[in-house]
């Protein structure tokens, strides 16, 4: 490896002009350098033979195309340009057309051009001679720096020898140094070429400095690897060993393995519960391979935890119902008022349940505003059937594995929501409520939406299939009840699938009988009131209803009655008073001045306004319209935030009006120099629909004509161009809405009749209605006389 006195010789005789070449592809000679070469084939062998009977001299030159079965003599075209010639030290030949050769690099040369041959490659070469370099201190700092690398390499490699880092180190010449550290490093032999062609040394030492800190690098991260695997494999060794000890110990105390007790335990789980074919073969198959863990292992306690579910599920056991309606009925009517429809149907299916005992339980959906009372009616009926009651939230849920569950690859997996309610619940049969169903979400998680398809249809989820669990679980006896205050945002594939009940608002009187049966009761008991330290009149709870709350539930009425008693309460604890009698007069001191004023008479005060009805997801409402004309130029402006189906309704009204103006006894020219604004306050609030175009036309007529709607009167219907009054929806909340705002008169289109019947009789006794079915009649009605 070291400089030897053969390369010395050769730094001052000149090459021969004429040198044989010999085509090498696994390696790059290098000058300076000693290694033996295997020499194989007849063209080698002469080539050998013709040099040892010479000067002993040939060149070594990388080709850059291996040689092949098919092509197994090198092309000249296939050599690179630039060479080492090399000294043949010792030749030793094995067969005749095999030989072993020991050479030494002398210096490099650059083929000038190949000379025909018959049996080897020639060329004409010139040799490459050293620069006289001068060292300075970068030269110095680059050789510092690669001896420290190239030691670095030799203590982590296992293959190189350690003498050679003390070798590289005494080296004075720093082209040398180069030429030998870059023949020993591990690199690929077109970077090694690149350094043999690298003429300037500065260059040469940076470009060998980068392949040896590549190769360092490697190294490192090698042994930084095999260090973690022999640690784990020394760790897993005395794991092994320790627990070998501790079982030999064991045995000697006569005391069982921890881990077969465990295995034992769940499989008595196992056979002890009454579970499925397809679970407990399931179950048994999870049991077998935690027999083969390790304690200690990650996959042992996700086993564990699997077994658990799985023996902790109530696959057959049910609740018995109750079977006497008559008392399921006395429930439902001690914790609900009305709610007649709802009522009804339950009880029907008790009554199917007690004749046909495996009939599939409802999946009903309570459609309604908030404070109605769906959820707390969902708990009533799991008491009236004597069932276990459990209740999850879909308010903003947007992964499908919240219904579906993860599978077990996924770390800290755990099974859906349904099926951790089941468990909870203890029972294969509760009451099960899946609240705000119409505020489920999606996106790239999934369709909480879709996995409910499967949950929700009696058809399917008898075999119900959670991600956790990967067996069928049958719900097709739990009673699910979903509830929603609209129906539009629920997908239509699920909304087939449900029973929808509607709960609408409640009128006046319902609202005081809620109170004094319910809301007050509780706030007292809440508040540690005694029915002798607080009392209601029934004025003052109608005045809480009419001038403090408007709603379609109940849920503000009951804040305003808690905040009643926490006053009386505060009263009682200073010793204020020992007792008090809420009544109309009284409110305004616990509850400050009234909030709602019906101002519905107040504000058609004059000609141009007209006052309609609306239906809100919270229950209806009452609705203004106010026309307003100006000198213009045939212009129609509407504003109030509408919608596109409002805005045309608005549009067929006006056009209406100025086709029938003379039957309306209005001037035929009465828009040619007019400007029609028309507004429907409330303007932050968007507003859509075509059931204001009865009021719109009304309001119009009655601003053209100068003639006032009747004050107590309020109208609803979609209009059509040829003046037709067409059905609308709805009716229900909007009549509730306005027998709230103490309306008398209310006209509806003729083909909505059939709705009333769905109003209270109460309702219906105090209200005048008049079916119309075009225009003409409801301005008749409508319009006061001049």
């Amino acid at each position: 490896m070291p400089e030897s006195r053969i390369s010395e010789d050769f730094k001052v005789v000149k090459l021969p002009e004429i040198l044989p070449i010999m085509p090498i592809y696994h390696t790059v000679a290098f000058p300076n350098m000693m290694f033996p070469m295997d020499i194989v084939g007849d063209h080698s062998i002469r080539l050998i033979d013709e040099a040892m009977a010479k000067d002993r001299l040939m060149g070594l030159v990388l080709t850059r195309k291996p040689p092949t079965p098919e092509a197994p003599v090198c092309q000249c075209e296939e050599l690179y340009l630039i060479g080492t010639c090399v000294s043949i030290l010792k030749m030793a030949k094995q067969t005749r057309d095999k030989a072993q050769l020991m050479v030494q690099g002398l210096a490099r040369f650059r083929i000038v051009e190949f000379i025909e041959s018959r049996h080897y490659i020639q060329a004409r070469v010139e040799k490459i001679e050293e620069d006289v370099f001068i060292k300075d201190l970068e030269i110095e700092a680059l050789m510092a720096n690669l001896v420290a690398l190239f030691e670095r390499i030799v203590k982590l490699s296992p293959f190189l020898p350690q003498e050679f880092a003390p070798m590289a180190k005494s080296i004075q010449e720093p082209g040398t140094m180069a030429d030998i550290i870059a023949s020993v490093v591990n690199a690929s032999v077109e970077e090694k070429q690149k350094i043999l062609e690298t003429l300037d040394v500065r260059q040469r030492l940076k470009d060998v400095t980068r392949i040896v800190n590549h190769q360092l690098e490697i190294l490192e991260l090698g042994s930084k690897i095999q260090s973690q695997v022999q640690e784990d494999i020394d760790k897993s060794q005395r794991d092994y060993y320790l627990r070998q000890q501790l079982k030999a110990i064991r045995d000697e105390l006569g005391e069982s393995d921890e881990n077969r007790v465990e295995v034992e335990e769940y499989r008595r789980k196992i056979d002890a519960k009454n579970l499925t074919d397809e679970a407990r073969k399931e179950a048994l198959r999870e049991l077998d391979r935690m027999m083969r863990m390790q304690p200690s292992s990650a996959e042992y306690s996700v086993a564990a935890t699997y077994l658990d579910w799985i023996t902790s599920l109530p696959w057959n056991e049910m609740t018995e119902d109750n079977q006497d309606i008559r008392q399921a009925r006395r429930i439902l009517d001690e914790d609900h008022y009305g709610l007649e429809k709802a009522k009804k149907r339950i009880i029907e299916y008790l009554a199917v349940r007690k004749l046909k005992p495996d009939t599939k339980g409802p999946i009903l959906c309570f459609v309604g505003p908030p404070g109605t009372g769906k959820t707390s009616l969902a708990q009533s009926i799991a008491r009236a059937l004597g069932r276990k009651f459990f209740r999850i939230s879909l308010g903003g849920v947007h992964d499908e594995a919240e219904i579906r569950g993860h599978r077990r690859t996924y770390v800290g997996a755990l099974p859906g929501r349904i099926i951790q309610g089941i468990r909870r619940a203890e029972s294969s049969n509760p009451v099960f409520v899946l609240d705000e169903i119409d505020k489920v979400g999606s996106d790239f998680r999934g369709d909480p939406s879709s996995a409910l398809l499967e949950v929700l249809d009696p058809e399917q989820n008898f075999s119900f299939m959670d991600h956790y669990l990967d067996v069928a679980f049958d719900l097709s006896n739990v009673t699910f009840i979903t509830t929603a205050n609209i129906l539009d945002t629920i997908p239509p594939a699920l909304r087939d699938r449900l029973e929808v009940i509607e709960l609408p608002g409640y009128t006046l009187d319902e609202k005081l009988r809620i109170a004094q049966r319910y809301l007050i009761p509780k706030q007292q008991e809440t508040h540690g009131l005694t029915p002798e330290q607080i009392k209601f009149t029934t004025g003052a709870t109608k005045l809480i209803i009419s001038c403090y709350t408007r709603e379609a539930g109940v849920r503000n009425l009951e804040r305003e009655i808690a905040a009643i008693c926490r006053g009386v309460a505060s009263q009682i604890a200073e010793e204020e008073i020992s007792s008090a009698v809420i009544n109309a007069r009284d409110v305004h001191r616990y509850l400050g001045p009234a909030r709602m004023i019906s101002e519905a008479k107040e504000r058609i005060s004059k000609p141009g306004i007209a006052m309609g009805m609306a239906w809100t997801p919270t229950g209806g409402d009452l609705m203004f319209v106010e026309a307003s004309a100006m000198k213009g130029n045939k212009g129609l402006t509407l504003t109030g935030q509408l919608g596109d189906v409002m805005k045309e309704s608005a549009t067929a009204a006006l056009s209406f009006v100025r086709s029938n103006a003379e039957k309306l006894k209005i001037p035929v020219d009465f828009f040619d120099n007019t400007d029609i604004h028309i507004h429907v306050p409330a303007g932050a609030i968007p507003k859509d629909g075509p059931s204001a175009g009865v009021t719109m036309l009304t309001a119009l007529v009655s601003l053209l004509k100068n003639r006032k709607v009747k004050n107590d009167l309020t109208m609803t219907g979609e209009i059509t161009l040829r003046g037709l009054v067409l059905p609308v929806g709805g009716i229900k909340e909007k009549v509730l809405a306005a027998h709230r705002a103490g309306i008398k008169t209310i006209i509806l289109p003729k083909l909505n009749r059939k709705d009333l019947e769905e109003i209270p009789p109460k309702v219906r006794k105090e209200i005048t209605f008049h079916f119309v079915t075009d225009m003409l009649e409801v301005l008749n009605l409508a319009l006061t006389k001049k």
